[in-house]
């Protein structure tokens, strides 16, 4: 049994520079992964077979197009393998919270394929595969920092400071993508910044944020509650939204500030983690 685990993504700063004609956004990002997410095992069968569970399993209850079969599927399609499987997707992360989680999915289902055929799961091949199931895939795929423009596909890795805590708080408010991206007023604000991954984020933005907000108020109080905590060195929004993060210089105060958070709002989703 091949066992992957599909990291939360943060983009620590998101900058849309331009509407597309094919649909997409022009934009500039600084993704990082955290040490816990989803986690997906693989394993040989006598006939393919696709379970969730845990605790967000019922949110994709019914979907009959779950990305990690369209990984499965594209997989099998580029290389030419069709030997059953068994796959147990355990959905530990909030749906549309804009932390990558059906990509990380996928991403993983393409990691833990590449793993069972013995073949690398970083070549320009199997990136070109994860992009055709969406664009923060490959960066999904490679589950690391690095530094994403096109439509988030071109990456370049870089060297993040691994091991800081992180507070993920989720204030229970799925939003659509799509929507979120149609709210953007269409004013490039500029390019990100140049500097160490840390001093990026800190001078970024995400041009997502104030869409979001419009659309879901109630980020704003996550983020107010979350910056009136002690200690966080970076406080944002990540992708679309509405999970919000806190970076942190320790791992007491992130810890401290999780428990006041909690007790202020039981209702949110909190998760204690730290940079990989």
């Amino acid at each position: 049994m091949i066992t992957e685990v599909a990291r939360a993504k943060l983009n620590l700063a998101l900058h849309i520079r331009a509407r597309r004609p094919d649909g997409y956004h022009e934009l500039e990002t600084l993704f990082a992964f955290v040490a816990d997410g989803d986690r997906l095992t693989l394993s040989a069968a006598e006939a393919d077979s696709f379970e969730i569970v845990g605790p967000f399993a019922v949110a994709l209850a019914g979907e009959s197009d779950n990305l990690v079969l369209r990984a499965l599927g594209a997989f099998r399609r580029r290389y030419g393998v069709d030997a059953p499987l068994a796959i147990r997707l355990d959905k530990r992360l909030p749906v549309a919270s804009g932390i990558g989680g059906g990509s990380a999915d996928a991403a993983a289902a393409l990691r833990a394929l590449a793993r069972h055929f013995d073949r690398a799961f970083d070549t320009p091949d199997m990136l070109q595969c994860g992009l055709e199931l969406g664009s923060d895939v490959p960066a999904c795929l490679l589950s690391r920092t690095v530094r994403g423009s096109g439509r988030g596909e071109t990456l370049v890795p870089l060297d993040g400071p691994a091991g800081m805590p992180v507070l993920l708080v989720h204030p229970g408010t799925a939003l659509s993508t799509a929507a979120v991206f149609a709210g953007w007023r269409g004013i490039d604000h500029g390019p990100l910044p140049d500097g160490s991954v840390l001093e990026v984020a800190q001078r970024g933005r995400n041009d997502l944020q104030p869409p979001a907000q419009t659309l879901a108020p109630v980020i704003g109080e996550c983020l107010d509650l979350m910056q009136r905590q002690d200690g966080a060195v970076l406080t944002r929004m990540s992708g679309s939204g509405a999970t919000c993060f806190s970076l942190y210089e320790t791992a007491a105060a992130r810890n401290t500030a999780a428990a006041a958070i909690a007790a202020a709002r039981p209702d949110w989703w909190l998760l204690e983690t730290e940079l990989v």
